[in-house]
């Protein structure tokens, strides 16, 4: 306990020790959300990679998809690092930047308002942004507090309370800069540890081969068939665990989509590249964010692959349903001190680093989008119609208040969800990730590619993934579950906005031709 606890407090002072040090270059807009846009590709990198992947992964998805789906649960952790990271800065990266920078976009929201010429749909993006930021953060605060509780045996919501205090200072106080420069350190710390832990466990079950025969033993046991996972192993044949795609190919590639695909539209993850310094870092960012995907992505669902060799059920015969999210704690209980302390840091580094980018995403967002999102407005308060210098400064500086005051209000709500959760971790970042990126990732990257795309079909767009996902959460997921309605969202936009861009008005050539001069 003592070595847990030194270490847990040596971290969690660095972290708070970067937020002071990084201080003094967040009191402008462009230094507390971006960084100046001058972070070069290692930190980026590791930025992008820290917020992909949370306690949600290694706790809550590593073991509720190892349980349904085995062995094959890995290539969930392949297609995050070739789609979700490779790809997604292959084709987003460099036009992110560039487009970004030559609109003056700061967010996701603004970056519709300014590409559409459409201020309501700058408004509406940020609305639909921190509404859905909401559940996927509480999933975090899950993730991490029932890790907490089985190292330290602290109840859940003190641990959740703790980590909503310490990430509010270092963000607060420091910015995109000081995020950055923590998620790096956070990085490093994953990659020692999920490489460790893997190494351990397996080794509990006398090695990798010998995991891998048990876990070809395994077949659904009487609580799996006779509650809702019924219908996933209908057609269960023996060795389905430690196959290729396993029980439910369909149902894994329906994850895969989500879980990769859906980075592309985030708010919290596309900000990265509007951040980053040159073309040449974003390279440098592309290679090192996908080795660190592949790493810790494979590694945490490899490792949640195993999990029927430690626990006899994930069903709760006392609560009446699976407890997916005990999977994982109860794996490594076993484990000694020293490698229990080394989780707790693996996810806390993890958790906090995705946190950190959540309650920034979340509150500039409403800032710069929502209290200050008409430009002019500024001007109006200097009599006369020009504001100098020292005017200008003093209303950045008023913008970064709201945005601390607004990241603390954030905070609060989410923590309030985190302590009386409604549904596993896994469904809560399906309901967030799958309205948030059905609404905004096809007319995101279809608007950085073709000069086509219509006002109308962002809006068709925004009402498409929103109206999915909340209908079929208000209907108790009777269309589909939360992680196949999320992937049905997404790849259904893209078709959204292609056949109504093509119906509809279209922008003014003039206008659209100087938004894409910045490729030339």
């Amino acid at each position: 306990m003592i070595i847990k606890i030194i270490l847990t407090v040596i971290f969690l002072c660095v972290m708070v020790g970067v937020g002071v040090y990084s201080k003094k270059q967040a009191n402008s807009v462009d230094g507390f959300v971006l960084g100046g846009r001058n972070v070069g590709g290692w930190l980026t990198a590791f930025a992008y990679g820290t917020s992909y992947f949370s306690a949600v992964v290694f706790v809550g998805y590593a073991g509720q998809f190892g349980w349904k789906y085995g062995l094959s649960a890995s290539w969930i952790g392949v297609g995050n690092a070739i789609i979700g990271s490779l790809l997604a800065w292959i084709i987003l990266g460099r036009r992110t930047k560039l487009m970004t920078q030559h609109i003056q976009s700061r967010t996701m929201p603004d970056f519709f308002g300014t590409r559409y010429g459409d201020e309501w749909l700058r408004v509406m993006a940020s609305i639909i942004a921190f509404v859905f930021l909401i559940p996927y953060t509480a999933g975090v605060y899950m993730g991490i507090s029932k890790l907490f509780e089985m190292g330290f045996g602290v109840p859940y919501e003190y641990c959740a309370m703790i980590m909503a205090l310490l990430t509010a200072v270092y963000v607060i106080l420091g910015g995109y800069k000081a995020t950055a420069i923590n998620d790096f350190i956070q990085g490093i710390i994953m990659l020692f540890g999920i490489a460790t832990v893997i190494v351990v466990v397996l080794n509990s079950q006398g090695g990798l081969l010998a995991a891998m025969q048990k876990m070809a033993e395994q077949a659904p046991n009487a609580d799996d068939l006779s509650q809702k996972g019924a219908d996933l192993y209908a057609n269960f044949q023996a060795g389905d665990f430690a196959s290729w795609f396993g029980p439910n190919p369909l149902s894994l590639f329906g994850v895969v989509v989500l879980t990769s695909l859906g980075t592309w539209g985030l708010p919290q993850m596309v900000g990265k590249f509007y951040s980053i310094t040159d073309e040449a870092a974003i390279r440098r960012g592309t290679v090192i964010s996908t080795i660190f995907a592949l790493i810790v992505a494979g590694g945490c669902y490899f490792l949640g692959s195993f999990g029927r060799l430690f626990v006899p059920t994930a069903f709760s015969a006392e609560k009446g349903k699976f407890v997916f999210d005990n999977i994982v704690p109860t794996m490594l209980e076993t484990l000694p001190d020293f490698l229990i302390a080394l989780v707790i840091l693996l996810v806390l580094s993890a958790s906090m680093s995705t946190l950190a980018s959540l309650v920034l995403t979340s509150s500039s967002t409403m800032t710069l989008d929502l209290i200050y999102r008409d430009k002019k407005s500024v001007v109006g308060e200097v009599e006369g119609g020009s504001i100098d210098d020292a005017v200008a400064e003093k209303v950045e500086r008023r913008k970064v208040v709201v945005m601390r005051v607004l990241i603390v209000f954030f905070i609060i709500i989410s923590l309030m969800i985190a302590l009386n959760p409604p549904q596993f971790i896994a469904q809560l970042m399906g309901i967030s990730w799958g309205a948030l990126a059905g609404a905004f990732l096809a007319p995101f990257l279809l608007g950085l590619y073709w000069k086509g795309v219509t006002r109308a079909s962002v809006w068709a767009c925004f009402i498409w993934g929103v109206g999915l996902t909340v209908v079929n959460m208000l209907t108790g997921n009777a269309i589909l579950n939360p992680i196949d309605c999320g992937a049905v969202a997404m790849v259904g936009g893209f078709a959204v906005v292609i056949i109504v861009s093509l119906i509809s008005p279209k922008m003014k050539k003039e206008a659209v031709d100087e938004i894409f001069k910045c490729y030339k």
